[in-house]
């Protein structure tokens, strides 16, 4: 399972045993280190007190990728043994700890270290995992990932590790996961300790979350039971300095294999945290193949800083196996852009259009000829087709109403190619940023979640709300294949793709089939080369109260088939508006071309929400590597059989004749 135990052990760092003794130097993991191969990938997180392991090999694992990160080598300063050869207690050091002994040497080497004092040290606790108890993260020379400098450490593990440090595969990626342990209290006994049912005090309110006195077990007990019956729940919690919970995150294998369906483009709902609910929960949010909601992870912080921003970021994409989404929409927060930018840099990233223009009424309400301003704000922002409309919209609106001072509104021309649909018809968007007035993005937990909810009580509630969610979208799955879809027009369009997207999908593209035909003019305005450019006419709504004419351009490509119109709808929703099907109608064309035909509507692909891991990067000689691969493996053979009873008695057959025919080949052995 990827994740941690959750436990409340105090951590303590006790040498009282009789039975002891020490080995100094780096022959504690010598056995341990191979020269072929350098270690790939990273750990995006610090090492902290409180983190648990499975081995000690684990440990050192895990420091190693931290290591080579942030550009230093790691080496065993100490290992402890009892008189048993048991380890109990290591310490690994930065390779340029301590100085190296002096030699009578005619040619003595120069010095190398530094006496650096970074470090971590970790014992066996009595429920036989390893966990650090000591951290110190700062040097005392210049460290830099990006030097390039390969250190000993850093070459592939050999005989003797529970795992190769080669992460080429996903199935490897997936392992090096957050070793983190979730220790609520550690001043006393492992106890959680509140005050009379109110919230914890701290010093720093964003250091820790404000738990009450059920939550933490609420939390235990939940996250207990999702790893019993979910083997690829994933988790991660951040400890501040005293082993406090902090911050955290978690997501179940539906999450994680829809996010490789649906992960083009995600949406950040950090509303409960802006807004101050009692559960400061974020969620990851995508769109299905129905254009529905679906859940990609969540996580609860103790705080709106970049630093616990950044960290949640970093924890659902190693959730993901670093694999970033194309495009990330969030709020308009300078916290959240700059921790986007640190994670996401390659991301395009969108600040969420409804949520801005709802603040209008707060933000601008008071000014004097505020619905005046709201209206120009609402034809600046919805009704521009092009970049050059906008900008004189805006310029005559910021003029004619004095409001070159507004702070609020500076800062939204400053985002404006962020925000602005204008400004965003390059970047594919799937529907999940609402480009029309009074269109609104609902939260995922609407019905389950309000700003009084307690944490124990969302907890409760959080299947109900998942189970909604998956029982609408396997109805919607259902329909689209087992019935046949009105169809209001015989449109050859309408026909070509109601044998291939979902119902859903399908509706929203039959209101562009019926604008096709609203649009009475349709001109050519230039028809010389590849491309030719039209003009078409709609009446379009302005304001919910008047309609008035506007003019599309699109752009035609016969021999490549392209079509562009400029009011960008293809990529906001993922299908072609109806300027352009009424500039291919009247070309003849009888089916849309394959380019604008997207495969992340189609009904007819088959999607299964079990974790799938290719067996590349697996080494059968390992027995860990065999295991993990084989268990994987039945967990897709039993997701299949128990959706029917005769599947379920054939594979029960299968697996008797398997096992059947492994007692024989023992036998021969």
């Amino acid at each position: 399972m990827d994740g941690v135990s959750l436990n409340t052990d105090p951590v303590v760092d006790d040498d009282a045993d009789a039975d002891e003794f020490e080995i100094e130097g780096d022959c504690g993991m010598a056995e341990c280190i191979s020269q072929s191969g350098v270690i790939q990938g990273e750990n995006p997180l610090p090492p902290v007190v409180g983190m648990e392991f499975d081995s000690y090999e684990d440990v050192y694992y895990f420091y190693n990728c931290y290591a080579k990160e942030q550009g230093f080598g790691v080496r065993v300063s100490n290992t402890w043994y009892r008189k048993t050869k048991e380890r109990y207690r290591g310490k690994l050091s930065c390779s340029s700890a301590g100085f190296k002994k002096k030699s009578e040497a005619n040619r003595p080497r120069p010095e190398t270290r530094t006496g650096c004092p970074a470090m971590i040290k970790f014992r066996l606790m009595e429920n036989k995992r390893w966990r650090i108890i000591e951290v110190e993260l700062d040097h005392n020379h210049l460290i830099s990932p990006v030097s390039g400098k390969i250190y000993k450490s850093h070459k592939q593990l050999g005989i003797g590790t529970k795992r190769a440090l080669q992460l080429d595969s996903a199935e490897e990626v997936q392992k090096v996961r957050l070793f983190r342990t979730m220790v609520i209290d550690v001043d006393g006994n492992g106890s959680v300790e509140v005050s009379s049912g109110e919230f914890r005090s701290s010093h720093n309110q964003t250091s820790q979350l404000r738990l009450k006195d059920e939550d933490a077990q609420a939390i235990h007990n939940y996250f207990s039971h999702l790893q019993l019956i979910d083997p690829n729940f994933f988790y991660v919690v951040d400890l501040n300095e005293k082993g406090c919970l902090r911050n955290l995150f978690w997501s179940n294998t539906r999450s994680r294999v829809a996010y490789g369906y649906f992960g083009d483009v995600v949406a950040v709902d950090t509303t409960c945290l802006t807004d101050k609910y009692q559960v400061p929960v974020v969620s990851f949010i995508g769109v299905n193949h129905h254009g529905q909601s679906v859940l990609l992870g969540c996580g609860l912080l103790a705080g709106d800083t970049i630093e616990a921003c950044t960290w949640l970021f970093r924890a659902w994409l190693t959730c993901m196996l670093g694999r970033p989404p194309q495009v990330i929409i969030t709020d308009q927060c300078r916290t959240l852009q700059a921790a986007v930018t640190d994670v996401f840099p390659r991301a395009f990233h969108c600040l969420c259009l409804p949520r801005i223009m709802q603040k209008v009424p707060e933000k601008l309400g008071g000014l004097y000829e505020y619905e005046s301003i709201r209206m120009a704000l609402n034809n600046a922002v919805y009704y521009s087709l092009r970049p050059e409309e906008f900008e004189a919209t805006w310029e005559d609106m910021i003029h004619h109403y004095g409001l070159r001072n507004h702070v609020w509104l500076q800062m939204l021309y400053e985002d404006r190619r962020q925000w602005v649909p204008v400004f965003l018809k390059e970047i594919f968007l799937a529907g999940m940023l609402p480009t029309r007035p009074n269109e609104v993005v609902e939260s995922f937990f609407d019905g389950y979640l309000n700003k009084h909810t307690s944490l124990k009580e969302f907890l409760d509630k959080y299947d109900q709300a998942l189970q909604a969610n998956h029982q609408v979208e396997v109805l919607a799955d259902m329909e689209s294949r087992n019935s046949g879809f009105m169809l209001q027009s015989r449109c050859y369009f309408e026909l070509q793709l109601a044998k291939l997207y979902t119902n859903n999908i399908l509706r929203k593209f039959e209101r562009e089939v019926e604008g096709m035909y609203s649009c009475f003019c349709t001109r050519k305005i230039n028809g010389e080369g590849e491309v030719i450019t039209y003009m078409v006419r709609e009446q379009i709504e302005v304001d919910g109260n008047r309609r008035e004419s506007r003019d599309f351009e699109v752009l035609y490509n016969a021999t490549e088939m392209e079509v562009l119109c400029v009011c960008g709808l293809f990529n906001f929703k993922g299908y072609l508006c109806r300027h352009a099907l009424r500039v291919l109608h009247q070309n003849g064309i009888e089916e849309i071309p394959h380019q604008y035909v997207v495969s992340r509507w189609r009904k007819d692909i088959k999607r299964s929400y079990v974790l799938n891991h290719s067996n590349g990067g697996i080494d059968i000689n390992n027995p860990v590597h065999r295991y993990d691969h084989l268990y994987k493996c039945i967990m897709q053979v039993v997701e299949e059989a128990r959706k029917s009873e005769v599947r379920y008695k054939d594979t029960v057959q299968a697996l008797d004749q398997i096992l059947r025919k492994l007692n024989l080949v023992e036998g021969r052995l």
